[in-house]
């Protein structure tokens, strides 16, 4: 026989959930991956099939960031399946934490990562992975083991292949040479899962002379690290933050010789892939240039992915004399692809370009209101920037380069624009073509967004384009003739269009391989 009174606040309770998983925009099996939970659980938990748990309750409030809310409902569900089991609960000498309604209420999140640091070292064509976390257990159970992951992709973007490739070279337990360690002790670890590209590895608080589980209100230091061939890593190393993390140190070391170039990506489930929101540091130092990159408090289920390519000794480099390529002009993968041995759309790709057949191509952006949101121009237009540097460090552009903000994921009406000369980024906010000559050309055009081919466009020789400051003037701005067209191409993205939307029934997209006038300039009379 059910309690009125314990369905009623189950049902408070999954009100609660379902109210802060719609304000946080995600759909059951987005929240579920984030929770580590299977969906069907959240889906009987909002249906009130199934009772919620604490370990449930904790974490849907640190992944919703409900200020407390669900976790107050959890807590009143609690009483009364208490009180119908056991009578009235004795009325308590102290109220629990966060029980009074002018304090915010406050959840104990479990184990918590007070800090992690992630480095990766390359040596010898081996990389040797090691990671050492903080840990604090802010829970009510003593912890006995921790889970830790490893997964390499030695071909990422191509599933098929890659699969193929792990199944006829695993990753095998015996190469991975995996230690473990807390606070100086050994720490015994058992298999969880085992894939041919994947394992998870339980790492246990204990060893052959004794266990050290580690205690509520406890602290504790862990390291583990492992190696991974050259041949079955590939070159990008993420973070998954499935804990509470407050601080997140990434650490890349490579020979200096190989002339490494690092950038990265952050995603979630809720949120497609953009540049990380910082710049990578480096520095170079005894023969070895390191990269290093910082967070603090990252949010639950986010993924950051450092990328690299090696592109060559340098005394190679300086024989072979790599030629130019060009993004909204033309051009051949250069020096860094050729030696990466990827497909320049993948390279691109890595360094957070959006890529064609994403829905965020395909919609107008949104003009940004200046100067209210100046902050957040200014914002966009620096990870514009940022973007715009990083695609530089892979190539050389003949014919110049744009990038609009749809590119990184960014639905603001921004865009930047460096010309053929070289000369300072052109900023555009807010854009719009006033004025076009009647006098027009055709060129061959290229897009990061679709970077292994080039196809032929026909644009004006002249435009005139509106465009704001951060303080909301409005200023006309006359282009001519590479700079007209680069500045068309980047308008065209802010209106959701792609050059291939411009070319006419019997146009044909050429393979950049193909593409017959590799690092030239366009010409003009």
């Amino acid at each position: 026989m059910t309690n009125p009174l314990v369905d009623q606040a189950g049902e408070a309770f999954a009100a609660a959930l379902i109210q802060w998983r719609a304000a946080r925009g995600m759909s059951k099996k987005q929240l579920a991956a984030q929770m580590s939970f299977d969906p069907s659980y959240v889906s009987h938990v909002e249906a009130c099939r199934h009772r919620p748990t604490e370990d449930f309750a904790r974490r849907a409030e640190a992944v919703l960031r409900a200020g407390g809310a669900i976790w107050q409902s959890f807590r009143e569900y609690e009483v009364a399946r208490r009180t119908a089991a056991d009578g009235p609960v004795p009325r308590q000498r102290h109220p629990p934490r966060g029980a009074s309604p002018t304090e915010p209420v406050t959840t104990r999140a479990g184990l918590v990562v007070e800090r992690e640091h992630a480095a990766l070292s390359y040596v010898d064509h081996a990389y040797r992975c090691t990671v050492r976390r903080d840990l604090f257990n802010d829970g009510t159970e003593p912890i006995t083991r921790y889970l830790a992951r490893i997964s390499v992709d030695r071909y990422p973007g191509e599933a098929e292949r890659s699969n193929r490739f792990y199944r006829e070279h695993p990753l095998g337990w015996s190469e991975l040479d995996l230690e473990a360690r807390c606070e100086g002790e050994p720490m015994l670890w058992q298999a969880k899962q085992d894939r041919d590209a994947f394992k998870e590895v339980w790492l246990l608080f204990e060893n052959d002379g004794r266990r050290f589980p580690l205690y509520p209100g406890q602290r504790a230091a862990i390291e583990y690290a492992y190696s991974v061939g050259e041949d079955k890593w590939g070159q990008w190393f993420q973070r998954a933050v499935r804990l509470p993390t407050r601080h997140l140190v990434v650490r890349l070391d490579f020979p200096e010789d190989l002339d490494p170039v690092v950038w990265g990506v952050e995603s979630s489930l809720t949120a497609e892939a953009g540049p990380l929101r910082t710049p990578v540091d480096e520095h170079s130092a005894a023969g070895r240039t390191v990269f290093e990159w910082a967070t603090d408090d990252p949010a639950l289920g986010v993924r950051f992915r450092l990328e690299w390519r090696f592109r060559g000794p340098r005394s190679e480099r300086n024989a072979e004399e790599p030629a130019a390529v060009g993004a909204n002009g033309t051009g051949r993968a250069g020096l860094a692809a050729r030696v990466a041995g990827v497909r320049p759309s993948d390279l691109m790709r890595g360094t957070g370009i959006v890529q064609r057949g994403a829905p965020m191509l395909e919609r107008a952006a949104r003009w940004l209101d200046l100067p209210d949101q100046a902050t957040l121009a200014r914002d966009v237009v620096s990870r514009l920037l940022d973007a715009l540097h990083r695609v530089g460090e892979l190539h050389e552009f003949g014919k110049g380069v744009g990038l609009a903000a749809p590119q990184l994921g960014i639905s603001w009406a921004a865009a930047v624009v460096r010309g053929p000369d070289g000369g300072g980024p052109i900023v555009l906010v807010n854009p719009r073509i006033v004025a076009e000559s009647v006098d027009q050309d055709e060129q061959y055009e290229g897009c990061l967004s679709f970077f292994d081919v080039r196809g032929v466009v026909s644009r004006p020789l002249l435009v005139e384009v509106e465009h704001e400051d951060l303080t909301g003037a409005r200023t006309v701005t006359t282009f001519t003739q590479a700079l007209a067209r680069l500045v068309a191409h980047e308008v065209d993205h802010l209106g959701g269009l792609l050059y291939s939307d411009r070319m006419p029934p019997d146009g044909r997209l050429v393979p950049v391989e193909d593409y017959p006038d590799h690092g030239q300039p366009w010409h003009y009379p």
